[in-house]
């Protein structure tokens, strides 16, 4: 099964070394994985929620673009997009807003430090809040949904935002879904392994603390930079602690295995400061070099980066705006053409629906307190019976993501005494009853799969 995977990064400065290795690096690595379908965007609308400056906007834009391409990111492989080019992306945010609940907003973390924040200042406890810092999780959401995807790469202090994501995409569906999942529910990507750089001072690298190390900068400003973290006062030939000098920190980030254990090695014999800084320029240089000369070359063609963007978002679109059609339809902004015969569409087959049975999940809890669910046909026959689960709600979740794969999908393995089982994800999630034969075995795979397409319809 193909993963969607979506990124975004918010235009409003430089990129620099962390944010190469912490999200770029990675996410390019990600991208050229057969099972992956990889959407990366400019997100130049949540730039205007922090940055009141256009004219550092419009630069962090060309900046960021040609990042990305500089890095290794091929605009074929992947969608490449500025959010600004998807008039689709504010129309979702707007029918999101709707369903989406105050109290669910009031709870987002920047606003509540906001708030908070203004209220230890003595001053209105929303003073200064713009609706944009307010709703920043529903755009949020409606870059992620938009395109439906399945899982997103975010920090920790993110995940937040992708709940809400789905808690959204939920209500949605409910309301408007009419069994149907119209959003997948997408899920956060914690990639504990994807470094987190210390800066020049040892700290979190980051422009609010001044700390940082230009990616695509002069080997020059590299070399400078590189000559001014800060270590301790131990001169050459003195042992040094490798496990508590961020400098040490920085060159395992990239270098090989065997070369790290070298460098460390080298830190304890005594290897003197100067030497160290020198060792890791040349690491990050030899990184660097060639991204850095694409990238220039990216900076000083302005207009081929406007048409790989503009590309990007014609392929963006492609998926968007019959999507969004389908959502307009759904909450009810229709054409009125074919009023009457469509009416009477409509009315027919909520006539059926109501007159008919359909397949149902029927979930239960277990004495060890674990939560499983049986799945029956429209005619009551039991066609699976699931592992346990800890959590009621992925219950709820699996249901949808089956209807959304529909049943010619599914992973149906047979296994020993007539009995086949569902797999999602490497997983096995559940168990046929035994059957009598294998034409019983047979005919038992496909209700299932009639089932779950009869779900959708």
């Amino acid at each position: 099964m193909t993963t969607r995977i979506l990124t975004g990064i918010t235009t409003t400065g430089t990129p620099h070394l962390g944010n190469y290795a912490g999200a770029i690096r990675p996410a390019v690595r990600a991208s050229r994985d057969a099972d992956t379908d990889s959407f990366y965007f400019l997100a130049d609308y949540h730039a205007l929620i922090k940055c009141d400056d256009p004219r550092r906007i419009q630069r962090s834009r060309l900046e960021i673009a040609a990042t990305w391409l500089a890095s290794g990111l091929d605009p074929e492989r992947v969608t490449f997009y500025r959010q600004s080019d998807i008039p689709e992306i504010p129309e979702l945010t707007w029918l999101l807003t709707c369903v989406a609940g105050k109290g669910l907003l009031n709870r987002a973390h920047a606003y509540k430090a906001s708030v908070d924040k203004n209220i230890e200042a003595g001053e209105d406890p929303d003073a200064g809040i713009s609706m944009g810092l307010f709703s920043y999780p529903v755009l949020m959401a409606a870059d992620i949904l938009m395109f439906n995807a399945h899982k997103i790469p975010v920090g920790r202090d993110q995940i937040q935002h992708v709940e809400m994501a789905r808690d959204i995409a939920q209500r949605f569906n409910y309301l408007f879904g009419n069994g149907k999942a119209l959003f997948a529910l997408p899920e956060a990507l914690i990639e504990e392994s994807v470094s987190t750089l210390p800066g020049l001072d040892g700290r979190k690298m980051s422009k609010s603390y001044d700390n940082t190390i230009a990616l695509f900068g002069t080997a020059k400003q590299l070399k400078d930079e590189v000559a001014r973290i800060v270590t301790d006062s131990k001169l050459p030939g003195e042992p040094k602690d490798p496990d508590s000098a961020h400098l040490f920190e920085l060159y395992r980030a990239f270098a090989t295995p065997e070369r790290s254990a070298a460098f460390r090695a080298e830190l304890i014999d005594g290897l003197g400061w100067g030497e160290a800084k020198q060792r890791l320029f040349q690491l990050l240089d030899e990184e660097l070099a060639a991204g850095r000369e694409h990238y220039h070359a990216l900076i000083a063609r302005p207009d081929d980066l406007e048409d790989i963007l503009q590309a990007g978002a014609v392929k963006a679109r492609r998926i968007a705006t019959p999507f969004l059609g389908e959502l307009r339809e759904a909450v009810g902004l229709r054409s009125f053409r074919g009023e009457g015969s469509e009416a009477a569409a409509t009315k027919k087959a909520a006539a059926a629906k109501k007159g008919g049975k359909r397949a149902r999940f029927a979930s239960f809890r277990e004495a060890d307190g674990r939560f499983r669910f049986r799945f029956f046909s429209a005619a009551g026959e039991e066609l699976l019976l699931s592992r346990p689960f800890s959590d009621p709600k992925a219950i709820g979740a699996l249901g949808q993501r089956l209807v959304e794969l529909g049943g010619a999908a599914l992973d149906l393995r047979v296994g020993e005494a007539d009995v086949f089982s569902l797999w999602l994800d490497g997983e096995v999630l559940a168990d046929s009853p035994r059957q009598a034969d294998s034409a019983a075995l047979e005919r038992a795979m496909q209700n299932l799969r009639d089932a779950i397409d009869g779900l959708a319809e």
